[in-house]
């Protein structure tokens, strides 16, 4: 059984200058796909930012480390306990 997994699509119009479309288009450029491109990569970069500002929150928030706290840490693992 094969399953397909189905995305609800936008239509996004954008108009441009027709030069500027036959100038892509005959340089072999598919001006669809990527403005497609483009889009799916500023919603990541949006997405990636909002995620980013959520983690710096939290870490915020978090109180500091103990005053030689690493050093203790680093000291245990070498002793392997």
């Amino acid at each position: 059984m094969t399953y397909v997994l189905y995305t609800r699509m936008s239509v996004v119009s954008v108009r441009v200058d027709q030069k500027v479309k036959k100038r892509l288009e005959e340089a072999g450029i598919n001006v669809s796909s990527e403005v497609r491109k483009h889009l799916e990569d500023l919603a990541w970069q949006v997405e990636l930012k909002k995620r980013l500002a959520k983690l710096n929150r939290i870490i915020a928030d978090m109180p500091p480390a103990k005053q030689g706290f690493s050093a203790q840490s680093v000291r245990e693992d070498r002793e392997g306990r």
